[in-house]
């Protein structure tokens, strides 16, 4: 990246730590343009408005998102925009987990503003950064492997539409919150099913549940 125009987003629910986060992506590139996203919906209409960001700061958990949701989103999105996790859950399953959906890095938020530092730095250069006593290289559950290849096939889309299931929407609901036709969402719905290998929307809830580690809602949906 060049340092003179690199451009960053962070993305947290809480103020108090982006302006942490700020300060440590300040201090290793001064002349950075850095812009704040409290919501994941303020992120995405940042994204669609801005096309000059060079990486993203993402918390795990923040409005509009549950666990991985917002990260498969964003690498099905803009794929060309890396993505590193900055989360209070930080368990190597989590970290793991970040990683085979496409994180560049995964940063805990308990650690201090001296490894944030050191942390951001790295990513920038274009290295991954994650935990040094994380283990990225054992073998992985194959089923969850196997969920996890399926539910990047979806496009972003379809990966909209599963997290509103996700948290109890229904169909004319997710249409109207995405400007679309009630048709439109049941081919995607369709879709989302096929895709997963699953023959209901409980079930595709569940599988995303699965695979988030439970971190995404397990709502109660309507069949």
């Amino acid at each position: 990246m060049n340092a003179a125009s690199t451009h960053l987003v962070i993305a947290d629910d809480h103020p108090l730590f982006r302006d942490a986060l700020r300060q440590a992506v300040a201090s290793v590139v001064a002349s950075a343009k850095i812009t704040e996203a409290g919501s994941f919906d303020e992120l995405t209409g940042l994204l669609d408005r801005e096309t000059d960001v060079d990486l993203i700061l993402l918390d795990l958990s923040m409005p509009g998102i549950s666990g991985f949701s917002g990260l498969i989103y964003l690498r099905a999105q803009f794929p060309a925009i890396p993505v590193v996790i900055v989360s209070a859950s930080d368990d190597s399953a989590t970290i793991r987990r970040s990683m085979d959906f496409g994180a560049s890095g995964f940063i805990p938020k308990r650690f201090g503003v001296e490894t944030l530092r050191d942390a951001i730095g790295k990513v920038m250069r274009g290295d991954v950064w994650v935990p040094a006593d994380v283990d990225l290289s054992a073998d992985a559950d194959p089923d969850t492997m196997r969920l996890r290849d399926r539910l990047v096939t979806l496009t972003p889309q379809q990966v909209r539409v599963l997290m509103m299931l996700s948290e109890g929407l229904l169909n004319k609901q997710i249409a109207f919150e995405l400007g679309v036709s009630e048709a439109t969402i049941k081919a995607h719905v369709s879709a989302i099913l096929q895709k997963l290998g699953v023959e209901s929307r409980t079930q595709a809830v569940i599988a995303a549940a699965k695979i988030a580690g439970g971190q995404w809602n397990k709502a109660s949906v309507t069949e």
